[in-house]
């Protein structure tokens, strides 16, 4: 069994900056895919980035250049850096590891307002 923490989440103003974070913890041999969803109220479950072991990530369009995933294999910790926040950002944020299957995190508020 894999627990994912996430932390990071808050109220910040529009054009400000968050960083995410959420790591792995319990039975894990290794983990694949490291990846970054959210839900606004009243919205379907968005994919906002993922990243591979190697590295590579992707992102959904509304955040390239704003967002940026990143991960510490050593650590089983994967982070998400949110630049020029705006208030469509805001939303629960959750964390999404493949471990043999996935698994999900607690969720983590986000909240982008004047």
């Amino acid at each position: 069994q894999v627990h994912l923490e996430e932390s990071g989440g808050g109220l910040v103003q529009p054009g400000g900056s968050l960083r995410l974070s959420c790591a792995a913890s319990g039975s894990i041999f290794s983990i694949d895919r490291m990846a970054w969803y959210r839900q606004a109220p009243g919205s379907q479950h968005e994919l906002v980035a993922r990243i591979d072991p190697d590295g590579r990530a992707n992102y959904a369009d509304s955040v390239k250049g704003r967002f940026t995933i990143s991960r510490d294999n050593a650590k089983n910790t994967v982070y998400l850096e949110m630049n020029s926040l705006k208030p469509e950002d805001t939303a629960v944020y959750y964390c999404n590891v493949y471990s043999g299957r996935y698994y999900w995190g607690q969720g983590t508020q986000v909240t982008v307002s004047s």
